[in-house]
């Protein structure tokens, strides 16, 4: 059948399995928008008011669900207010297809209205990008882009349609089965989750000398750490039989939170800047350490030279690049984490380290609880109320107190910005979330962020999207005033947030229910009413403005050299 280019992206994203994209309009994409409102019925459109917040949407969607998201925007300054979406994106390796319009072709190279070299500007932080230029190649360019978006490391690709392929018109035939994409295939057979048949087994045969180094490694080792990444989302029970079988405790990177039980003996917490005292002193103490789906951060290693200095280091990664980039290994293994944790622990020998293990444990933090209104009771409160719930982050001292204090027990129930670190990322990612689960979503957030996507309180007001927003609100840039105490001589130069809006009044004029709470016992009371409304709420925590994130190692330091305990 004859389709035009705007109607062939539509039939396609439907092919792909896609329900809702997140996007907001212009005058290049109306073609997409005009087969959007013919098909409403078998696509739903999440209109934001902004176009970043539709890619954090679209990112946090993919986050909390595994499927890829979808957003859509115009030309120009429509494709450049999703630099940061994408950039975020990429840095998280979530899959996101980026969809942007363009001028008509003829008009391009010329200056014209609205008109951006998106290509050129996302190159950087993409896996991969297309310019479509003929409506014929416009199918096989999606399912490309969709196929791309999640083998391998996962991450962001764009495809921008100039309009006059939007129009143009030619024959579409639907995929039969599932799309075959010719002439591609991933870098690496094990870097799939599908079932390779015979690929697998000649990746087995391949890989199997590594593999039986590592054996050797792993038991000549008396300390041995698991050290779990993002990479693990999809692997949390083979990451969890190995630590059983390895008898080696697990310490994670913020974005492998929820890999491992927080209440398991072996789970150590996260690793870091602000990671707890028994994952960072485990870290340096440890004979062997194997790294699975990490990249080495900085803000993971401190000071690289005096990085785990006693450790043997095992790096299991599905990108070649992150293989010695940052860390040197004794030993790496390039495939999925899923598929290589299984067959490490298929050959291993069960090990016992019952010692270290107590050792390592004995070191974790134990609380007092107390009714201090502050950020850790809070998030101990919240936990109580809202369990596993999907929890969503911005960025600063809020998204460390949340990562420190609320015991995420299940992959993808933590959504934040790890890599980027992208203030106003918390409430669009929450509301994709949200739409992909079909389920509330508690959004932790500081007043400096929540600044920066408070208009989403319209997207989700309207679209019912129940996000309870819970607002730690201390009157700064709470994180950035932290340094300031600690580094600079206390110049509290631009931190300090003495002005509107009056987050409840703001509440009001959306629509939306608000509390503003001084005590646990307000918190408690306010949380469980947000929990039964079933729609967006804001509960405001009012705290101190010196407030710190504890604990803390000073950028460039060891480790376990902590300057605030």
């Amino acid at each position: 059948m004859k389709l035009c280019g705007a109607a062939i992206l539509i039939e396609c994203l439907i092919e792909q399995g896609v329900q809702t994209l997140f996007g907001f309009p212009g005058g290049a994409v109306l073609p997409i928008y005009d087969e959007l409102y013919k098909r409403e019925d078998r696509i739903s459109h999440i209109l934001t008011a902004h176009e970043q917040h539709a890619g954090h949407a679209a990112d946090g969607y993919a986050r909390a669900t595994g499927r890829t998201g979808v957003c859509l925007a115009t030309s120009g300054p429509g494709a450049t207010n999703l630099v940061t979406a994408i950039a975020t994106a990429y840095m998280d390796s979530s899959p996101v297809v980026f969809l942007t319009g363009n001028v008509p072709q003829q008009l391009m190279g010329t200056d014209s209205f609205q008109e951006a070299d998106i290509l050129g500007i996302t190159m950087s932080i993409t896996k991969h990008s297309w310019l479509v230029t003929d409506v014929r190649k416009l199918a096989q360019t999606v399912r490309e882009a969709f196929f791309i978006a999640k083998s391998g490391r996962p991450g962001p690709v764009l495809i921008d349609i100039p309009k006059d392929v939007q129009i143009a018109e030619c024959e579409y035939e639907p995929a039969s089965g599932q799309a075959l994409i010719p002439n591609y295939s991933p870098d690496h057979p094990a870097l799939q989750l599908q079932p390779y048949g015979k690929q697998l087994e000649e990746y087995k045969r391949r890989v199997t000398p590594y593999l039986e180094r590592a054996c050797e490694l792993i038991q000549a080792a008396q300390r041995p750490l698991i050290y779990a990444g993002g990479g693990v989302t999809d692997a949390a029970s083979e990451l969890k039989a190995l630590s059983e079988r390895m008898d080696a405790p697990v310490a994670n990177t913020l974005m492998g939170l929820g890999t491992i039980d927080p209440q398991s003996p072996m789970s150590l917490g996260m690793v870091g800047m602000h990671g707890t005292h028994a994952a960072n002193i485990a870290m340096q103490r440890c004979d062997l350490l194997l790294a699975v789906g990490v990249r080495f951060s900085d803000r993971a290693l401190g000071n690289a030279e005096a990085f785990a200095p006693g450790a043997k280091v095992i790096h299991i990664d599905l990108d070649r690049a992150e293989i010695n980039k940052n860390v040197s290994t004794t030993l790496h293994i390039t495939g999925h984490a899923r598929v290589v944790l299984e067959l490490l622990c298929e050959r291993l020998p069960a090990q016992h380290h019952a010692d270290w293990v107590r050792q390592a444990g004995s070191m974790r933090e134990n609380y007092l609880q107390n009714d201090l209104f502050e950020p850790r009771n809070v998030l101990h409160a919240l936990h109580e109320a809202a369990g596993d719930m999907t929890v969503a982050t911005d960025v600063g001292q809020h998204q460390m107190w949340t990562a420190q204090h609320f015991p995420f027990s299940r992959p993808r129930q933590l959504i934040t910005s790890g890599g980027l670190g992208t203030m106003g990322f918390g409430f669009g990612a929450a509301i994709g979330a949200s739409v992909g689960t079909g389920k509330p979503v508690v959004l932790v957030t500081g007043d400096g962020s929540f600044r920066m996507n408070l208009t989403e309180l319209s997207t989700a007001q309207h679209y019912g999207v129940p996000v309870i927003i819970v607002l730690f609100n201390n009157g700064t840039l709470g994180m950035v005033r932290q340094w300031q105490t600690l580094f600079f001589s206390k110049h509290y130069s631009q931190t300090t947030l003495d002005r509107g809006p009056d987050f409840m009044k703001l509440a009001e004029a959306y629509g939306l229910a608000g509390w503003r709470v001084q005590t646990l016992d307000a918190f408690r009371q306010a949380i469980a009413q947000a929990l039964d409304a079933g729609r967006p709420c804001i509960v405001e925590c009012m705290l101190g403005i010196d407030e710190m994130v504890a604990p803390m190692v000073a950028p460039g330091a060891p480790i376990d050299s902590f300057c605030l305990n």
